[in-house]
């Protein structure tokens, strides 16, 4: 039995108004209305925050840990990625950056992409053993991962079962850390997250047992507790040594063909959820041919477009283009971080295990009743008006006819089929008003 879905985004039902903006913005339609209130499907939901994006009363938000259970362990490692170094001004320092996080608690801070120094070589060596298997899709983004595992299961086989640099500098800085003398469970790795995606493959992850990752700070609220202690600072505020620069294609690796470029042969790099589905699905129905790898990302402009950073995605990637001309004028300063020691401990542990599909078409858990459901659903959607005007509390006419034959709904949910039985007198506008406030609550009928 697969193990259920963790999810990162939460509902706050008490600010939530019923508007639907969410419904009709989830690329999986996992989330319904029902007494006024949105509600997720968790088997549908990729947690890529589109949700989030369009609620105009921030009632979806991500659930985060708090920032003091780093305090539970002795040794406390920040794994920051370069976009969260890309949201602070330029006159910011990296190394400030790292010294206020060592202020507010952390003993050892650790970007994340320097951890592509071992994964690069892990994909060219993927791209050699599975020459049979393209297009190669990255593994990178985890709303990807899961959209394909629920949308497009027939492409899990293609999905790359290489792990990403978060957990492979997790699982390198841990055993670095051990190698030290230090007790294992005293070790805290935080991963500053830009997206909902993220702490939900954390906490769950695919392929993979259990993550490395202790636990996960959302990088907003990270990013507004360091920029106050920059500018409440007067004096020299750097207390740990300024850190070595990385190498561009490192810091490139979250942006936008910033892995794809890497990879060999004809490769492709799609951003953005809606335009990722578009492709996967022709990738799906074979229109396109003659790909060997594949980078598609949920959010536009990648990484630097994660809902959970505080800021312009656009600054970011402008910010993180100027740190590498300066990085470029500091070649001297290129060293390994450690990690390349720790390649042969690493070539085991960066594989992913089996990734299985999820498929949301699936209506039933018995085989012959999900196909005979499946059969119901088409029948009962074609005596739906196919206007899709989303009035039932479902996204589309499809997923009220799903709803229907999963016992979620009824037939008389559709307004336009209301208004016949009223003619027929097989209901009465009492009855048609009770349905209407089962779905948008008493506030929508007065």
């Amino acid at each position: 039995m697969d193990k259920p879905f963790y999810h990162a985004l939460k509902i706050d039902e008490e600010l939530c108004i019923g508007c639907s903006h969410c419904m009709n913005s989830c690329p999986t339609e996992a989330i319904r209305v029902w007494n006024g209130i949105a509600s997720i499907d968790e088997d549908k939901c990729i947690d890529c925050g589109e949700c989030a994006k369009v609620c105009p009363t921030t009632a979806i938000y991500v659930e985060e840990d708090y920032f003091d259970n780093i305090f539970k362990y002795r040794y406390r490692v920040a794994l920051i990625p370069s976009v969260f170094v890309g949201q602070f001004p330029e006159n910011i320092k990296a190394s400030q950056i790292y010294s206020v996080l060592h202020k507010l608690g952390f003993t050892h801070v650790y970007e994340v992409e320097r951890a592509v120094e071992v994964l690069r070589e892990a994909v060219w060596d993927y791209q050699k053993e599975y020459v049979d298997e393209y297009p190669i899709i990255s593994s990178f983004c985890p709303a990807i991962v899961r959209l394909i595992q629920v949308k497009f299961p027939s492409l899990v086989d293609q999905i790359m079962k290489l792990n990403t640099p978060s957990d492979i500098a997790a699982t390198f800085y841990r055993k670095k850390l051990t190698d030290q003398g230090l007790r294992d469970n005293e070790i805290g790795i935080f991963y500053i997250t830009p997206c909902a995606a993220k702490i939900a493959s954390i906490i769950s992850p695919v392929g993979i047992e259990e993550s490395a990752v202790s636990g996960v700070i959302n990088s907003n609220s990270l990013y507004n507790r360091v920029y106050r202690e920059i500018k409440n600072e007067t004096g020299d505020i750097c207390a740990v040594p300024e850190p070595t620069v990385i190498h561009d294609y490192k810091l490139l690796w979250s942006l936008n063909r910033g892995e794809s470029r890497q990879a060999h042969g004809r490769t492709l790099a799609i951003d953005g959820i809606y335009n990722a589905i578009e492709f996967l699905e022709m990738v799906e129905n074979e229109e396109v041919t003659g790909i060997d790898f594949l980078e598609c990302r949920a959010c536009s402009q990648s990484c630097a477009g994660g809902i959970l950073n505080a800021e312009n995605r656009f600054l970011i990637i402008e910010r993180l283009k100027k740190r590498i001309e300066r990085n470029n004028q500091k070649t001297s300063d290129y060293k390994s971080s450690g990690i390349r020691e720790y390649k042969d401990f690493l070539a085991s542990r960066i594989k992913l295990g089996d990734i299985p599909s999820r498929s949301m078409m699936m209506l039933d858990a018995d085989m012959l009743k999900a196909m005979q459901k499946m059969k119901n659903s088409q029948k009962i959607e074609k005596e739906l008006p196919s206007i899709d005007c989303g009035a039932c509390g479902a996204p589309s006419c499809k997923a009220l006819a799903e709803d229907i034959v999963k016992g979620n709904a009824t037939l008389s949910h559709c307004i336009f089929i209301q208004n016949k039985l009223i003619k027929n007198n097989e209901i009465n506008l009492d009855t048609a008003l009770g349905i209407i406030r089962n779905i948008w609550g008493n506030r929508s009928v007065k």
